[in-house]
């Protein structure tokens, strides 16, 4: 099945194909032409399922048939529970919509930051990816409307309620017009989840998609025990001291895909960013410099991560871990590939520690962890 015979138009199958994605996952077969449709959706999936292009794909494609308002009244709202999810999304919006005749304009907007910038920015936007209490914030303020929402989605909706965001969530629905189509994920359908199911969704059309993490044997996986701000010293000792020539490393975000990369090169070691605010040129350009040897470290996030394939890839190492062992398993399946043999390393943090352990348990496998505060790091 290709993703034109989803209903989808030429530019956006043509965004698709540039981000390297070969056919439809099934989450996305069953979402997208059912959206199209207008109907509800309730997405039963973990993270890395392909469920966010699932939703913003026809969100995209419905919002070309529309002409923009041009004010401060949303039409697509998307609810998420964390800041990385947010950004993550808007990258995967933009990434997207790079290939549309008409422009869409998309924001994300979470709290721990200054609310004038955004404030600022918010007129026009089609398509606001926001964390509930930031949202309030700015309605508060005036800065955005919810009077005319037309798409409702709910990301990772049993995160929200688990991190206490139930009474901004009932406030926020209390705000938007009662016809819209809602849209909700979530990888577990618990009582409260359930409950939120009942309250917005009607005649929902149900997807469920359970997807087993398998771990390539040829992977030899290590991990180390690293506080966040020791982080990029240890990456750069590890590359140094290994003499690594060839290593893909993994973030979590654009940003922090980029100052890996600065200090990287303000240390000597050559490198490049590639990831969804580089334009395909640069991102093409990276590669074939980093396949031919000419670029010691590649650093990816997940989304562009889908444009690497190298046959014979030394190292890959997680820098930041993704969000689910899925993800992790698409990042470390980059080497040990052609039957040649790899090295996956993931510098985990304390905060990191659990959710580690979860994708080890999901994988069926033990990753051996070696502790890193005797090593001395000065000078790198």
């Amino acid at each position: 099945m290709s993703f034109s015979s989803l209903g989808l138009s030429a530019p956006l199958v043509r965004a698709v194909e540039n981000q390297q994605y070969k056919e439809p996952y099934p989450i996305q077969k069953e979402a997208i032409p059912a959206m199209l449709q207008g109907k509800d959706i309730l997405g039963l999936a973990q993270t890395g399922s392909g469920k966010t292009a699932s939703y913003v794909l026809p969100i995209l494609e419905m919002l070309q048939r529309k002409v923009p308002s041009g004010n401060r009244a949303v039409p697509v709202l998307v609810l998420v529970p964390t800041r990385e999810l947010a950004t993550q999304v808007g990258e995967v919006v933009r990434s997207f919509a790079s290939e549309l005749p008409r422009q869409v304009k998309s924001m994300a907007v979470f709290g721990g930051v200054s609310i004038n910038p955004q404030m600022m920015k918010l007129h026009g936007t089609e398509i606001l990816i926001a964390t509930p209490g930031r949202l309030l914030d700015l309605v508060e303020h005036k800065a955005v409307q919810l009077s005319e929402v037309k798409v409702l989605v709910l990301d990772e909706a049993d995160k929200m309620l688990s991190l206490g965001f139930k009474e901004e969530i009932e406030k926020i629905f209390s705000l938007l017009p009662q016809k819209r189509q809602n849209v909700l994920f979530s990888a577990t359908l618990d009582e409260e989840v359930a409950f939120l199911v009942a309250e917005i969704l009607h005649n929902p059309v149900k997807i469920r998609i359970e997807e087993e993490a398998v771990v390539p044997d040829l992977i030899n996986q290590t991990a180390y025990q690293v506080t966040a701000e020791r982080k990029g010293p240890f990456l750069r000792y590890l590359i140094k001291q290994s003499n690594m020539q060839q290593v893909l490393v993994f973030t979590s975000s654009i940003r922090t895909a980029n100052n890996v990369v600065g200090k990287l090169v303000k240390n000597g070691i050559e490198a490049a960013a590639f990831h969804g605010d580089k334009s395909q040129g640069a991102r093409t350009e990276a590669l074939r410099q980093f396949k031919a040897g000419k670029l010691r470290v590649l650093v990816a996030t997940d989304l562009a991560s889908r444009g690497i394939d190298i046959k014979s890839l030394p190292h890959v190492i997680n820098y930041e871990l993704p969000r689910s062992p899925k993800d992790y398993v698409h990042r470390i399946g980059r080497t040990g590939r052609a039957e040649a043999s790899g090295e996956a390393i993931s510098l985990i943090s304390p905060d990191e520690d659990h959710h580690f352990k979860v994708i080890q348990k999901k994988m069926g496998k033990q990753v051996p962890m070696s502790p890193t505060e005797d090593i001395n790091l000065s000078g790198f």
